[in-house]
């Protein structure tokens, strides 16, 4: 399901979701500007679990934060920005802008310790933003769960726009990931799946429920209005 948007609407400027969809941004062209030298750039600069755990000081410290501004591909960073543009608003509005940050740096880490401790022998960078997304869904899930998200959903051979209710659409979301780890644990994957970080989505989307209220201002609007 592909969320087109949701029915919450800010009573701020989300300047920090702006900030980090540029800085994403920025990392992306910075990476696609290596050109040949663009793995030696990833394997440099992105979050390799046994590194982490076998050599760990403060360049893996530093690895940490890289990897969330880098991506591989267009749909990657596309995907993972369009997330955030629906869904980071109305987080920043109940969390303020300096504690929205924190909280999209902390599920960010957070994820991405999941994901190192869990498959700590894997030799493979981890890049990306969807730690922190994830993050970001958490708490709205926790915040907004009877908000409405028109979502483009695929049915068989065609697609359709939906109204779906943001808890059931960020629960299925979640079962996805958890499916999808489990496939990948047994080795049944796939070329759209294989080589996801869905430890770091899993990890991220339970941090940001479990942090949600700790960083909650008691800000932000409510939902309800019709979406036309």
């Amino acid at each position: 399901m592909i969320p087109l948007r949701d029915d919450v609407q800010s009573s701020i400027a989300p300047v920090v979701s702006w900030l980090v969809i540029a800085l994403n941004a920025f990392g992306f062209m910075l990476e696609m500007g290596q050109g040949s030298a663009i793995n030696q750039f990833i394997e440099q600069h992105g979050l390799i679990p046994a590194d982490f755990l076998g050599h760990f000081g403060v360049g893996q410290i530093v690895n940490v934060f890289t990897s969330m501004f880098m991506h591989g591909g267009f749909a990657h960073i596309i995907g993972n920005m369009w997330f955030l543009f629906i869904f980071g608003d109305n987080v920043e509005d109940r969390m303020g802008h300096v504690g929205f940050l924190f909280f999209y740096l902390l599920t960010g880490i957070c994820a991405a310790m999941a994901q190192v401790f869990l498959s700590g022998a894997s030799n493979v960078p981890m890049i990306g933003a969807s730690g922190a997304i994830s993050g970001v869904l958490g708490a709205y899930f926790i915040f907004y769960p009877k908000a409405t998200v028109l979502a483009l959903v695929p049915l068989g051979g065609y697609s359709r726009m939906m109204h779906v209710p943001a808890g059931v659409f960020l629960g299925l979301w979640f079962v996805m990931q958890l499916v999808s780890q489990f496939s990948s644990a047994l080795g049944v994957e796939d070329s759209e799946t294989g080589g996801v970080a869905f430890l770091a989505h899993l990890g991220g989307f339970a941090a940001g429920m479990i942090l949600a209220k700790i960083f909650d201002r008691g800000g932000g609007s409510a939902s309800g209005a019709q979406l036309a």
